[in-house]
């Protein structure tokens, strides 16, 4: 049997095809722009006929509604990283969240120690030779299939075919859903003008030739918007969104100075418009890889001047980041944070940087914090810290001091919370009086 035929063998409608879950089932769903609607519509259309199935993802757009609680006893999540779309049912018990580095997911896959039965992914169109694309999103997926004992795969003709490790054959798939819809996007908002500021503060850290982890947000996208005076740029990093395509298409980002992988951009996935979807498609610049491979610490390490950007809930005077959580209600996860900073750390001439506004809650709150919150998790550790940057300026805390950190967090805080800030480092002994007067 060739694979075309293979290929129409499979074939058949969502519902036929998820008959093949049965309680008790761990399934694995592809994340990001490549959640599987189609597919995931048809898990929870079977609910009636399940018990005990546990979803377990990363963040997923669109609706999560096996998290609801008419579904309770049906399905459960396990939330490797939380989206929106999860987060309640997290905060009320009704779902799981699991804290862990990225680079290690797929471990758990390989090792036994969370094993999958099922995996449901969305793909492109097999190409000549029999190959699907994962397309904008390779994360922990590919290995995901090779490691379960089924594979669902909706194949829908608007899925991108990309360049890297994203290719699964058609003869390991087990059922195939034809469909044709729109990717699920996600539409970066304008950043604020202290987003801007906290970029500009940023992009003064970034050398010419350096390497960069992109993200997400606000902050992440004045960055980007901060360095069209930048030559030579590179990109080694978990994601991508639009910000990139500007920058790429003015001769910022060439990887041409790139000691790893020289003139490609590394990523495991796209979050991002239908403009970035046709902009990666069939684009050799781009080389996706599976997330172990890109947030390995020690491949990050070997990108020269590598500059990791991600952000923060909280710092605390020590330095210590809770990325993670509100307290102790999940709000994210641990992502790439740390394995970025630590690549970034040991890496030739790079640069850790941990960027935040110094504010939240319309500016009611201070994000530089005496403590942190009770139950907060601690993702970055103070002696993992090197650069704290807000819309006030620069911290450099590796190899500072108690005192030392206090002083520097405390004069990138917002001004309006220094002085409470400096009360509270004097009774906690880190500073023996009153370094500045404040307004």
């Amino acid at each position: 049997m060739n694979w075309r035929q293979d290929y129409s063998r499979k074939c058949m409608c969502a519902a036929e095809a998820l008959e093949a879950v049965h309680s008790g089932d761990r399934l694995w769903i592809q994340s990001g722009c490549g959640t599987p609607s189609v597919l995931v519509d048809a898990l929870v259309a079977r609910a009636p006929w399940l018990n005990d199935v546990e979803i377990v993802h990363m963040k997923t757009l669109g609706n999560a509604d096996y998290t609801r609680p008419e579904f309770e006893g049906h399905f459960r999540h396990r939330g490797l990283f939380l989206g929106e779309n999860v987060r309640e049912a997290v905060a009320a018990g009704r779902a799981d969240y699991t804290p862990i580095f990225l680079s290690e997911i797929e471990r758990l896959f390989e090792d036994g120690a969370l094993p999958l039965n099922i995996v449901l992914i969305q793909v492109s169109p097999p190409d000549e030779h029999g190959y699907v694309s994962l397309g904008t999103t390779v994360d922990c997926s590919l290995t995901a299939a090779r490691c379960a004992h089924t594979v669902i795969a909706e194949v829908n003709d608007q899925m991108p075919r990309t360049h890297g490790d994203t290719a699964i054959h058609v003869s390991h798939i087990s059922f195939i859903v034809e469909t044709s819809r729109p990717l699920l996007e996600v539409r970066g908002e304008p950043f604020t003008e202290i987003q801007r500021r906290v970029g500009e503060n940023v992009a003064a850290l970034i050398p010419d030739g350096a390497t960069l982890q992109t993200g997400i947000g606000g902050i992440p996208d004045a960055v980007l918007s901060c360095l069209q005076d930048k030559r030579d740029l590179g990109i080694h990093t978990e994601m991508c969104s639009d910000g990139v395509i500007e920058l790429m298409e003015s001769g910022v980002l060439t990887g041409e100075c790139k000691s790893l992988h020289r003139g490609k951009a590394v990523l495991s996935f796209v979050l991002g418009s239908q403009r970035l979807f046709d902009f990666i498609r069939e684009n050799p610049s781009f080389e996706f890889r599976s997330i172990s491979y890109t947030n390995d610490p020690f491949v990050v390490a070997q990108n020269d001047r590598m500059v990791a950007v991600n952000s923060a809930i909280q710092v605390d005077l020590t330095g210590q980041v809770c990325a993670d959580s509100m307290g102790t209600t999940p709000y994210s996860g641990f992502g790439g944070q740390l394995d970025f900073i630590r690549g970034a750390a040991r890496s030739k001439g790079g640069v850790p940087i941990i960027a935040l506004p110094s504010t939240a809650v319309h500016g009611s709150v201070s994000r530089i914090v005496p403590v942190l919150e009770p139950g907060a998790g601690v993702v970055t550790s103070r002696a993992d810290v090197h650069f704290v940057v807000t819309e006030h300026g620069i911290a450099y805390l590796h190899g500072k001091s108690l005192r030392e950190r206090a002083e520097a967090l405390i004069a990138i805080a917002h001004p309006k919370f220094q002085a409470d800030l400096e009360d509270f480092a004097v009774r906690a002994h880190y500073l023996e009086r009153k370094q500045t007067e404040y307004a």
